[in-house]
């Protein structure tokens, strides 16, 4: 849980998809992200915001024709380790909600409690209670 003292998100992992309004829908309904923005017209997402209710965030949009974009990220190939704290109930959200489960949820050896799941655009996100050294 994030205090009053801590600075909003400055570190914004992105990613793009090939259905990026679908995609925006999946992480909501499968994960529980909350999308807070979404710019762009028809179906291509210009830029999304997607909170996490625990702190943080992700960035994504539609993918781009243009092969000089430095920026033009392949869909995919993204993958994110994020902290979760009731792993069993998120689990059983994410496989009804059609993700693709990598791995069932697991204690590891430094004692987090994870499970890994693949979005349909192919991105893999691992969830646990780990929440980094000394935090």
């Amino acid at each position: 849980m994030t205090d009053k003292t801590t600075p909003p998100p400055q570190v914004w992992p992105t990613l793009r998809a090939t259905d990026a309004r679908a995609l925006i829908s999946f992480l909501s309904d499968a994960f529980g992200f909350v999308a807070t923005a979404v710019h762009g017209e028809g179906d291509r997402v210009a830029h999304a915001e997607l909170r996490w209710p625990l702190g943080g965030g992700i960035m994504l949009g539609s993918t781009r024709d243009d092969p000089d974009d430095p920026w033009n990220l392949k869909p995919g190939t993204f993958g994110a380790y994020v902290v979760a704290d009731d792993i069993e109930a998120l689990h059983a959200r994410a496989a009804a909600a059609g993700a693709e489960i990598i791995r069932e949820p697991f204690t590891t050896d430094y004692g987090s409690h994870d499970f890994t799941a693949r979005d349909p655009e192919g991105n893999l996100w691992h969830f646990g209670t780990y929440r980094g050294e000394n935090l």
